[in-house]
């Protein structure tokens, strides 16, 4: 197994904030890219609907995950959180005791690595 540690949020939109959570997320996605580097996959997708949708992130190791955690929190949680309801967040790996701290704030649920690569 790896030292990564990946997720996946799922959400829906509130009523009248998608455009609000379009401008958000872009922003969020630049942040990542520029300051985080061990952070290795960051896409936000949505549904046929418009309305739901999954952001799915990987993360090198649980310091790279506490590092976009905090910046997370510094900058984006507010407005994200106002912009969309989470409805499930199943969190891969083996997390640090420090990652799912945070992570069980968001009602995370653990899925155990049993077998397996990463490349």
């Amino acid at each position: 197994m790896s030292d990564h540690v990946s997720w996946v949020l799922e959400f829906s939109i509130k009523p009248g904030e998608a455009d609000t959570f379009k401008a958000l997320i872009d922003e969020m996605v630049e942040a990542t890219r520029a300051n985080e580097p061990d952070t290795l996959i960051y896409e936000w997708t949505l549904g046929a609907d418009g309305e739901t949708g999954h952001v799915c992130e990987r993360y090198a190791s649980s310091a790279a995950a506490m590092t976009h955690l905090g910046s997370f929190g510094a900058n984006f949680a507010e407005r994200l959180l106002a912009a969309v309801d989470p409805t499930r967040f199943t969190i891969y790996g083996d997390p640090s005791a420090e990652v799912r701290e945070v992570l069980d704030g968001f009602g995370a649920v653990y899925m155990t690595p049993a077998a397996g690569f990463a490349r």
